[in-house]
């Protein structure tokens, strides 16, 4: 499993979601007729959802052949699942000849900083924080470079959103766990 430990904080990949185009058209109606783990209501929605058993995911199929994929924990169980996708296909006579490219658009992460975290004093001294404790029990944090947003809990558990990779999410994780640290020490001075 993704687990990391580096500097007093731990996160596991929960969640990736990406995309790929398989480059053809793909008939809906005739996917969703033949396959029993698919989902298909064109008056609702115009993509069909595919679930895939093994890894654990769904993924949602456009007739443009274009292809939304979540539910995995690393961007090898996301080839798999693109791969079975392509097998499912085959069934129907749509045979992909391209090797699609599979783009990354957000990992989900949990995890710990292994601090108990006063959020009304981070709310104050860190920027780009939000925190309504009456709204939810978490401060939303935003980092600009890379992109991610944290949601931080009292108890230190964290969820990290918004980044593309692993080095964006260590780098995201390094830099709130420092730019934390400077808060604290700074409400230890008070």
């Amino acid at each position: 499993m993704a687990v990391k430990k580096k500097k007093k904080s731990t996160y596991k990949i929960q969640n990736i979601v990406a995309t790929t185009s398989l480059g053809k058209p793909v008939p809906l109606t005739k996917l969703a007729r033949t396959q029993p783990n698919t989902e298909y209501n064109p008056e609702t929605f115009p993509g069909l959802v595919l679930r895939i058993k093994e890894p654990k995911s769904a993924v949602l199929v456009f007739s443009s052949g274009n292809l939304v994929c979540t539910g995995t924990k690393s961007v090898a169980q996301v080839k798999q699942v693109i791969a079975a996708v392509i097998k499912q296909l085959r069934k129907i006579n749509v045979n992909v000849t391209i090797t699609p490219k599979i783009t990354v658009q957000n990992i989900v992460a949990s995890g710990s900083i292994n601090l108990k975290l006063n959020l009304n004093f981070l709310a104050l001294e860190m920027e780009n924080t939000e925190y309504e404790p009456e709204q939810f029990p978490g401060l939303v944090y935003k980092l600009i470079e890379p992109n991610a947003t944290f949601l931080l809990f009292s108890n230190g558990k964290l969820v990290c959103t918004g980044t593309k990779n692993r080095a964006q999410l260590d780098d995201s994780m390094d830099q709130l766990l420092k730019h934390v640290k400077v808060a604290l020490k700074n409400y230890k001075k008070k």
